[in-house]
């Protein structure tokens, strides 16, 4: 059998019966490797040079966690959240919580979709924005899982859709891919090809916003930073939001989280909002807050390079070539599952096009799909996976900025519903777009 399939399945499997996601994929990656033909020293030696891969995003989690820590010391989540609670009203005015409530999905989701495109700072922003945001969604019985399902919609139906931001590197990847494997397309059917696909993660977005997760869910109220109501001052507001404003632009100006991070907090402590003595305290709990993420970023990288090296992601390409004859919907049906399974097990659908694209462009043209058709599924077939893989940062962004109060499991309560919502109907609008197009 195939090692790809048998690594993503254990490493599923494991995760669905709550086995910690770091350990699931290093089992996966092992199983996987040994399946796939390589020794056990030589799985161990790929997947452990696959970690400094993801050295930087760890690291970017880190601070970033110690900048939500420290915007949280200066009383601006405090001041967001009395604001709020006071739109809601002293008796609970349901009309008052169903208004909040909109406003607060609506907000995060536009500033899900405006971290691919119009400021594309991509997961940089969920640590900071969410975490304040959880003693007010708690007040208002919110469901996290519907937040997840927001935040990942916003991260993933915008990049495969517009051609600006992360958009752009997606839709260049996927023409100049294309075009290496012999099918040249102009940049601007794109979008088009791409629009019956989105419709399926918008139709998702609905199903969870308005079906699945629109009931009160109770959780308890657990502080990450201890802070008195009222204990803030107009400085420490005023220097938290140039902080916040300055990690935002250094992150652009030199495509670093990092450094973003870095100046955020840098700012924060100039402010005089935290006093030195406690800056190494407040920046250590900040860290331990995101490691569980850091942590799974570096199995995952040395997971998707133990499944690289076996040479099976390739063959699992060919067998399904090799399965469908001469029948458009079956093919149609084969790549998607495909590109599912692979972006799964690597967690980027960017590193998923040129993978898939090499097998699927000759094959989409055999069997007489059009140039548009074509795209639609290639690019489907890639963006699969993303929302739904516990190795995808459009999962664990939503985690982490989730999970400060450890009420929000990553599998169950990440993984699982934007898996239901989005890669289930992706995968028939994605089909039919390659019928119809």
């Amino acid at each position: 059998m195939n090692a790809v399939i048998i690594a993503v399945l254990v490493m599923l499997v494991l995760s669905l019966f709550r086995v910690n996601v770091v350990f699931a994929l290093i089992t996966g990656a092992l199983v996987g490797g040994l399946t796939g033909g390589l020794s056990i020293e030589k799985t161990i030696e790929v997947f452990t040079n696959g970690l400094g891969g993801s050295a930087s995003v760890a690291l970017s989690y880190a601070l970033l966690g110690g900048f939500a820590v420290a915007i949280s010391k200066t009383g601006l989540p405090n001041l967001l959240v009395e604001w709020v609670l006071g739109m809601v009203g002293k008796q609970g005015d349901s009309k008052a919580k169903a208004m909040s409530k909109t406003l607060i999905v609506f907000s995060i989701l536009l500033m899900a979709c405006f971290s691919q495109n119009l400021i594309p700072i991509h997961i940089a922003f969920i640590p900071i924005l969410i975490p304040p945001l959880l003693k007010v969604m708690n007040e208002l019985k919110i469901d996290r899982r519907l937040i997840a399902s927001v935040l990942t919609f916003g991260l993933t139906a915008p990049y495969i859709l517009l051609p600006a931001g992360f958009g752009k590197i997606f839709h260049e990847i996927l023409a100049t891919n294309m075009a290496d494997a012999g099918l040249a397309i102009d940049m601007g059917d794109i979008p088009v090809a791409m629009l019956i696909p989105t419709g399926g993660l918008f139709v998702g977005l609905l199903v969870a916003v308005f079906i699945s997760y629109r009931k009160a869910r109770s959780y308890e109220e657990v502080e990450f930073v201890e802070m008195e109501k009222g204990q803030y001052s107009k400085v420490g507001i005023v220097f938290s939001l140039i902080a916040i404003i300055a990690a935002l632009v250094v992150q652009i100006q030199l495509n670093s989280m990092i450094f973003g991070a870095l100046t955020g907090i840098v700012v924060v402590y100039l402010s005089g909002a935290i006093k030195w003595r406690e800056a190494d305290d407040l920046l250590t709990e900040g860290m331990k807050m995101m490691a569980f993420i850091g942590f799974v970023m570096l199995a995952a990288f040395g997971f998707a390079d133990v499944l690289k090296a076996t040479g099976d992601v390739d063959q699992l390409v060919k067998q399904a070539a090799d399965l469908i004859g001469g029948n458009q919907s079956l093919a149609a049906l084969l790549m998607l599952l495909v590109g599912l399974l692979v972006t799964m097990g690597i967690g980027s659908s960017f590193s998923t096009i040129p993978i898939i694209a090499t097998i699927f462009v000759p094959l989409a043209m055999e069997l007489g799909f059009s140039p548009m058709a074509t795209i639609a599924l290639v690019g489907t077939a890639a963006a699969l996976g993303d929302a739904g893989s516990p190795a995808s940062d459009s999962t664990l962004g939503p985690t982490a900025g989730l999970n400060v109060d450890g009420q929000h499991n990553h599998i169950w309560d990440t993984c699982v519903p934007t898996f239901l919502h989005y890669n289930v109907p992706l995968i028939f609008f994605g089909w039919l777009a390659a019928i119809i197009l």
